[in-house]
């Protein structure tokens, strides 16, 4: 079931159905994404529905390779996981998927950390092993990374404006300082943020049935990092339509996909909010 509309702030489309066919309809129809930003339902965590879709890793492969296809050159793949604690050990499920990703073709550009204000499941003061608040975001690249690409830069500089920054002084032979005749651009008031990035876990405005939502400044800060206005944003286990929302709000064109059918009406009906606004 595919439902398409055209909107004031970008066109969209979702499809309700299992992500590796729709998948390779979309191949076969020669369309091509700029970026997806995406979280599978990874290590059973939670139940998404996952007995009707069957996930595990001959699953997550034939997705993988799907999303390489489907994947422009200098396109990027934002693949948010975590792990499992199963008898004792964690699954390493992340790295595995990280590493198939790279052996199908993909580079992986950055291992970024998705930091949660708070825990689900805090660890018991008698616990052997401390609260799990993060998760993965492998960012991923097919190919040379774009040009066009504007990292985020609101981390403040302790040292703005100054303009001596990194340079020595120099004196002359009886102690007085050398005056530097060159030119040196003062220090911007703010440079790269770092690749740990902290959100709030319940800041979500809009209701949904779905149990695990991204934060929508997750969403929004990797789609103005990774693509521009009039890009397509793919994200494949679409939920609640938090990547389709900040990809409207954003100018981006999108395609989601989710198996579940209330989620994927939940979705629409989220998106066409702010399709229009």
């Amino acid at each position: 079931m595919l439902i398409c509309l055209k909107m004031n702030k970008g066109n969209y489309e979702i499809y309700i159905g299992d992500s590796a066919n729709v998948l390779e309809d979309l191949i076969n129809k020669g369309i091509q994404v700029d970026l997806t930003v995406t979280s599978p339902p990874y290590d059973d965590l939670r139940n998404y529905g996952q007995e009707e879709l069957g996930w595990n890793l001959d699953k997550f492969k034939k997705i993988a390779k799907h999303l390489y296809d489907v994947t422009k050159q200098g396109g990027l793949l934002v693949w948010v996981v975590g792990d499992a604690t199963i008898k004792g050990g964690e699954t390493l499920s992340s790295f595995k998927q990280a590493l198939y990703f790279q052996e199908i073709g993909f580079k992986c550009h950055d291992t970024m950390i998705y930091e949660k204000n708070s825990s689900s499941f805090p660890a018991k003061r008698t616990s052997k092993r401390y609260t799990q608040i993060f998760e993965y975001m492998f960012v991923f690249v097919k190919g040379k990374i774009r040009d066009d690409i504007s990292l985020i830069a609101d981390k403040p500089n302790k040292w703005a404006g100054h303009t001596n920054w990194g340079q020595l002084t120099a004196y002359d032979k009886e102690g007085k300082v050398i005056p530097n005749k060159k030119k040196i651009n003062p220090v911007p008031d703010f440079s790269l943020r770092t690749n740990i990035w902290k959100y709030t876990t319940s800041c979500n405005k809009d209701k949904t049935s779905h149990p695990a939502i991204f934060p929508e400044d997750l969403a929004k800060d990797h789609i103005l990092s990774w693509s521009n206005e009039g890009d397509l944003v793919l994200d494949p286990f679409m939920g609640s339509g938090t990547t389709g929302k900040m990809a409207i709000l954003n100018n981006r064109n999108f395609i989601g996909i989710e198996l579940n059918e209330k989620f994927a009406e939940e979705a629409t009906e989220r998106i066409k909010k702010y399709a229009n606004g």
